[in-house]
């Protein structure tokens, strides 16, 4: 792929404004660091604006940045394919047993990687104002789409062990529906690695007109998620366009649910404690 999307721009860059060509020469400097930024992100990073970016991908015939950053992807994954190969041609002792525990060291490290620096992003601050708007709610939504909807499901799951007003849906028509008819008192905790789906914005959108709170899950503090949201959580891990859904991602969002739900169980002990113990008591009896 590195023959078609990098070509493609060498190709084309003489024709290109000086924007344009600012834009280039900051993706062939950092085009294996470029597939995991937002456009906002890389639009601060190569000094032009998103438009520029729209632009310069519509040139190049592609739909949009998304578009732009997995053929990134793809083109890094066939350079990173080709130097594998080349390193299993010189150590072509190894065996399937090693390389699978290797792998599954890479992995683990990788999920630590992602737990430290969700910590390391917690603002106790932004925690605080969570969790006071999760106290003072009405209802909470819990909402996301795709792999980031599963992870909305564990929300729900876990603080529905602690109050009926957590209510997850998991059908995106649903979800505008509901959005539309919120109201003040409401809250969205929503989850979204990257903070730019145009179904999330449906969802996001009519729910700030209603007058409800927002509270956004997110890798990407500068997204346009973030812009409608009244508190930004940010979660470690770096995926690329081709990891999208990773263990990684989630295993950072699931920790800061599990540190929700502590800072909530803190605020509201006696409430939590009596619904836990009853429904402890429901899901007993379905236990052999």
């Amino acid at each position: 792929m590195q023959t078609t999307i990098l070509h493609s721009i060498s190709s084309s860059y003489s024709t290109l404004t000086r924007s344009a060509k600012k834009l280039a020469d900051y993706i062939f400097n950092n085009r294996s660091s470029v597939q995991y930024m937002s456009i906002t992100s890389l639009a601060e990073a190569a000094g032009v604006s998103e438009a520029t970016i729209t632009r310069f991908c519509r040139t190049l015939g592609l739909a949009g940045y998304n578009e732009l950053k997995l053929e990134l992807a793809l083109a890094q994954a066939g350079r990173d394919e080709g130097e594998a190969q080349e390193e299993e041609r010189q150590e072509a002792d190894s065996d399937s047993g090693s390389e699978l525990e290797a792998a599954c060291r890479n992995l683990y490290q990788q999920d630590v990687n992602a737990l430290s620096e969700t910590l390391e992003l917690m603002d106790p601050e932004r925690t605080r104002q969570a969790v006071e708007l999760l106290t003072k709610a009405k209802r909470v939504f819990c909402f996301g789409q795709g792999g980031s909807n599963v992870t909305a499901m564990e929300a729900w799951a876990r603080f529905s062990t602690a109050a009926s007003k957590f209510i997850h849906i998991e059908d995106s028509h649903m979800q505008a529906t509901a959005a539309a008819l919120c109201q003040a008192g409401d809250v969205i905790l929503f989850f979204s690695y990257s903070g730019s789906t145009r179904d999330m914005l449906d969802v996001l959108r009519p729910a700030k007109n209603g007058g409800a709170s927002v509270i956004l899950i997110t890798r990407f503090y500068n997204s346009p998620a973030a812009s409608l949201s009244d508190v930004v959580l940010l979660c470690g891990a770096t995926e690329s366009p081709l990891q999208s859904g990773s263990i990684a991602a989630k295993i950072g969002q699931m920790f800061i649910i599990d540190y929700l739900f502590h800072g909530y169980w803190m605020e509201n002990q006696e409430a939590c404690a009596a619904a836990q113990e009853i429904t402890a008591q429901a899901t007993a009896r379905k236990l052999l």
